[in-house]
């Protein structure tokens, strides 16, 4: 069975990431749950610095609530990665990523995975609507948008 292509031009943000030594397994390439890692990371990233999360004080945090990851091509420290991101779905209180490793430079992706983050208030633990500055930031994100 055939995987659908994953292509650089398929994705509206990029997020640079650095493999570490530590990421790798025996086998010598990252092994399949650093992926998630990296994927957290690279929403985080997006999160904080467009969207203005505040990740320490703030009253609205993201749950993530569903995961899944598909391996198309290993990759290995030292290698220079990029995690293609863009939103699938933008609902009330959640959201979900659709994300892509890439080699630096390289059009077609090693992996692509998704995952869902329910937004919740940080004292209840409940889900809240996304505050106006992330939604804006996760609808420049939307597909087809």
């Amino acid at each position: 069975m055939s995987q659908p292509q994953h292509l650089r031009s398929d994705y509206a943000h990029f997020q640079p990431i650095s493999t570490r030594w530590h990421d790798n397994d025996l086998y010598g390439h990252v092994n399949n749950v650093t992926y998630y890692s990296y994927f957290d990371s690279a929403v985080n990233a997006y999160l904080i610095e467009v969207g203005g999360l505040d990740i320490h004080n703030g009253e609205v945090v993201g749950f993530v609530v569903s995961s899944a990851c598909d391996y198309f091509a290993s990759i290995a420290f030292p290698e220079r990665i990029e995690i293609g991101l863009r939103v699938g779905k933008l609902g009330n209180s959640s959201v979900q990523y659709e994300l892509a490793v890439f080699k630096a430079g390289e059009d077609e992706a090693c992996a692509a995975g998704r995952f869902v983050h329910v937004f919740v208030d940080r004292a209840s633990n409940r889900p809240v609507a996304i505050p106006q500055p992330l939604r804006e930031a996760l609808a420049a994100l939307l597909v087809g948008e």
